[in-house]
């Protein structure tokens, strides 16, 4: 199995000089051994999936500059798809993925504001098209301003989907103002769903105040991407049965750091077919 963890101290910024031996891997509460430790910034498969329902019209094109300021802060070798979305979900690319920033330009510029939020249906097919990619490191970027209300698939579904994965979910809820005044049960309900689901996969999901943060948002991400550890190690379980196996990381901070926190996934499923990345 592999883990990326992130390390943050009290002020949220990252520590990139933890030793190894301060890490503590457990799976269902027995601790494992770590076989693999890694600090560097490796290229990923990458997914921006954003939402193109009505309420986004006034949003888009700042929503694509963040995005692309995400994309140009990237490791130039990762490799990364467009998926736009409302009633239904787009790959809005010629190839399943692309490293040019101005394919993925013109991917985000296909706008056509309309319709309704099917929201899990998107993640779902972006999770699916991952696995088309040729990284050990799986990543999507979800930007959304709604809750779902047109998906075929439902929560439960989509976050046991998403642990499946391995993938590490990042996302961004762009509310305005309006929607908090008129709509604050749906906001509520989208933010406690995005935090649910990113929280599962070890990644985080962000509410910026203002449309103007979305930027700054998204290029914090793009540094918690590059500044994660891979810790590897060999489940002492090995039967592959399908079941899910809960997944702890401890972390002793070294003398001179204070408090630390570390953020990785909540666990995993042991398919048959699982590949631990």
């Amino acid at each position: 199995m592999v883990l990326h963890a992130t390390v943050v101290d009290e002020k949220g910024q990252f520590v990139p000089d933890i030793p190894r031996d301060n890490f503590r891997v457990f799976e269902d509460k027995i601790e494992q051994k770590i076989s693999v430790f890694t600090k560097e910034d490796v290229p990923v498969t990458m997914g921006l999936v954003i939402d193109n329902s009505g309420s986004m019209k006034d949003k888009r094109a700042q929503v694509n500059e963040a995005a692309l300021s995400f994309v140009r802060t990237s490791n130039t070798a990762d490799e990364v798809f467009v998926v736009n979305f409302n009633d239904e979900y787009y790959l809005d690319l010629d190839e399943d993925f692309t490293s040019n920033p101005e394919e993925l330009h013109e991917a985000l510029e296909k706008i056509d504001t309309r319709g309704s939020t099917a929201l899990y249906d998107a993640i779902i097919g972006s999770l699916d098209h991952l696995k088309k990619g040729h990284k050990d490191k799986r990543v999507l970027l979800v930007i959304t301003d709604g809750d779902d209300d047109a998906s075929r698939k439902d929560f439960a579904y989509t976050v046991k989907a998403a642990v499946q994965s391995n993938a590490v979910i990042y996302a961004v809820g762009v509310f305005s103002d309006e929607d908090r005044k008129s709509n604050k049960k749906m906001v509520r309900k989208s933010k406690k769903d995005l935090s649910t689901l990113t929280e599962a996969t070890g990644g985080l999901a962000f509410f910026p105040d203002n449309l103007a943060d979305v930027d700054s948002v998204c290029t914090e991400i793009a540094r918690d991407i590059r500044n994660q550890y891979t810790i590897g190690y060999y489940p002492t379980n090995t039967a592959r049965d399908g079941t899910f196996r809960s997944v702890r990381l401890e972390l002793i901070p070294p003398k001179g750091h204070g408090k630390l926190s570390v953020r990785t996934r909540t666990g995993y499923y042991a398919s048959k077919t699982a590949t631990g990345n």
